[in-house]
């Protein structure tokens, strides 16, 4: 594992890396480098499924479809994954901003008894009943899949901390659109919370990074 990944931005625009105030100081416009800790290795995590939930977020056609990176990589991922954690009798949810609930990549669909939220915010604990439902079937884990890492992905998993909830983010069934985009994304999960740098497997109130061929039920 690297020890540093190399970020490029345009001074100005600053997103809470190490190295801001090199990149205040410099001059308007000017294309700075900073490093930033890398990505940590995912970790190996085995669940109760009983107490997990899979929660999936915006795997919609009007987003999927203009998306290589969900079309591409996410969805050929998430698609077994989630078949093995239905299997194991893992609750399913679905969250997205869509109000035609028939977007839904057909690979994935929600089938009946599934939890089904719809809001305007990007955190789809807010204003919608999901805890309420996640509590009524005791569940304490929720793993996180969909678009976008930077996007809903982040603010539903600080909905899902706030709420009680230890999270885990399969690195491979999410993404954004950029790289850059992506591993800000990342790094800004593994901080918040109780915060989660050294990617410690299920850190009670954190998120953890894994991988779908890294998770297990039992």
């Amino acid at each position: 594992m690297k020890l540093f990944h190399t970020v490029l931005l345009t001074s100005g625009v600053v997103l809470g890396l190490c190295g801001a105030t090199e990149a205040r100081d410099a001059p308007a416009g000017k294309m700075i480098t900073l490093q930033m800790p890398a990505q940590p290795d995912p970790a190996r995590v085995s669940l109760d499924p009983k107490t997990t939930a899979v929660m999936v977020l915006d795997y919609v056609q009007d987003i999927c479809n203009n998306q290589p990176k969900c079309k591409n990589g996410m969805l050929p991922a998430v698609t077994p994954f989630l078949a093995k954690a239905r299997q194991a009798g893992v609750t399913v949810a679905y969250g997205t901003r869509a109000q035609n609930q028939t977007m839904w990549l057909p690979e994935i669909a929600p089938k009946a008894g599934d939890i089904r939220v719809t809001n305007t915010a990007q955190d789809r604990f807010y204003g919608t009943d999901l805890d309420k439902e996640m509590k009524a079937k005791g569940i304490k884990t929720i793993i996180m899949v969909g678009w976008k890492i930077s996007g809903s992905i982040t603010y539903t998993s600080v909905g899902a901390m706030a709420h009680g909830y230890t999270v885990v983010i399969p690195t491979d069934t999410t993404a954004a659109t950029s790289d850059y985009e992506q591993t800000i994304g990342f790094y800004n999960v593994l901080n918040s919370g109780s915060a989660n740098l050294r990617n410690q497997p299920l850190k009670a109130g954190s998120v953890t990074l894994s991988r779908t061929d890294m998770i297990s039920f039992q």
